[in-house]
């Protein structure tokens, strides 16, 4: 690599950074430098690359003395030389996030995925640091970006966002700045330079319901034409998706397991079936006799309103299906469950703290924490243990209270 200083109003230096290869996407004519490594396809289109090269120089005016521009060119040429160089670009955050990043993402993430990705670009990251170039955003851009987000995230005079929020917003922008250093944008990631808001102690509270209130809301719903599905979320601490996608081929009411292999979420409002987010989301779970006994019950209840798979029925395939039998919507059953736990007069808790319950009431009863994060579709015991650290000290307290009778005399 060669290169030279020169003097015009003031010292510059040019660096010949000589004939690089490039991959071109003839579809949209875009260009993308080849850093690291070849990119498989288009990041824009998806479409195929042509592989040429091109000859490029690096200019850069306004050192106040010759030796300045010969130490700066000397950094150039060491960073050519080991392959780290990135062109200056004056690209901005915003283009590269909406033109590029969410183009070339959304074929590759599960959809809903993809919309809170957009949310994050669209509502706060763009906003807040869209006309940096997206080489000169900095850590302490990005430590001063989540302090808004902390303050007046939810807009003027509406107050801020929760930490776990602004982490969330922060996992997207890593996301995005970690690809633009795997396509040859970025040296590295500046994000991992910055500080994300911790997590209080508040964040692990959540509000869930005792055994008694549990009994209690069940007794009150027994007759109602839910039951089945409270029943089987307060047993089996299923998400609310996993409930919804169940279809009746997934049930084995003879041996009591159910199957869980799709989910029903929302993309925007519009619900639609999905695969489970992990491996571990796909799984078998063994149903207790009350529970089974409750499906059967729901089930006979489908077929007295011609809604069940049978004889006369109208065959949806939905375990959970409104009076036309059509599933429900999710946000529905989610309104019908907080009005039915009013009427039942219990303290108000959301649908999906059902599930906290659950794991709540679970691991207080003695059961191991692995069987209960096999059941819950965790993707590691560890997330279960962070989640309901809450139950762990009664299990403490009795594993103590055990070795204690063990080891001390009478």
């Amino acid at each position: 690599m060669r290169g030279h200083v020169k003097k015009r109003a003031t010292w510059e230096y040019v660096a010949e950074l000589g004939p690089q290869p490039l991959q071109r996407c003839p579809a949209c004519h875009k260009r993308f430098w080849i850093t690291r490594e070849r990119l498989p396809r288009c990041p824009l289109c998806q479409g195929p690359l042509e592989e040429t090269v091109r000859r490029r120089q690096e200019m850069k005016a306004g050192f106040a003395s010759r030796r300045a521009a010969q130490e700066a060119l000397t950094q150039v040429l060491s960073s050519l030389a080991s392959g780290t160089h990135i062109e200056p670009s004056r690209l901005r955050l915003s283009a590269f996030l909406i033109e590029e990043w969410l183009p070339a993402i959304q074929a590759t993430i599960r959809p809903t995925t993809y919309l809170s990705y957009a949310g994050h670009v669209r509502i706060h990251i763009v906003p807040h640091l869209g006309t940096l170039t997206l080489q000169h955003l900095s850590a302490s851009h990005i430590n001063a970006f989540y302090s808004r987000l902390l303050s007046e995230g939810r807009g003027p005079n509406k107050g801020g966002l929760s930490p776990s929020s602004v982490r969330r917003i922060s996992a997207t922008l890593h996301r995005s700045l970690r690809d633009a250093v795997r396509w040859g944008r970025l040296l590295r990631n500046p994000v991992d330079l910055a500080d994300p808001p911790r997590l209080g102690l508040a964040q692990t509270e959540m509000k869930v319901w005792s055994g008694p209130e549990l009994r209690a809301f069940l007794g009150h719903e027994r007759e109602s034409r839910l039951y089945g599905l409270w029943l089987l979320a307060a047993t089996t601490g299923m998400r609310r998706g996993e409930i919804l996608g169940l279809r009746w081929g997934d049930i084995d009411l003879e041996a009591g397991r159910v199957m869980i292999t799709r989910t029903r979420v929302l993309q925007g409002y519009t619900a639609q079936l999905s695969e489970p987010k992990t491996r571990r989301g796909r799984r078998l779970i063994a149903l207790d006799p009350a529970t089974t006994a409750g499906l059967n019950e729901h089930r006979r209840r489908q077929r007295n309103e011609g809604l069940a798979p049978g004889p006369g029925g109208k065959d949806t395939g939905y375990v959970f299906t409104r009076e036309d039998g059509e599933p429900y919507h999710p946000e529905r059953v989610s309104k019908l469950f907080r009005r039915a736990a009013r009427e039942a007069g219990l303290p108000p808790i959301r649908l999906h703290d059902l599930r906290h319950s659950y794991a709540t009431l679970a691991l207080q009863a003695g059961i191991h924490p692995k069987i209960v994060s096999e059941r819950l579709g965790h993707a590691s015991i560890a997330i279960t243990l962070d989640t309901y650290s809450h139950a762990i000290p009664a299990l403490s307290e009795e594993a103590a209270a055990q070795v204690a009778a063990l080891v001390i005399p009478d």
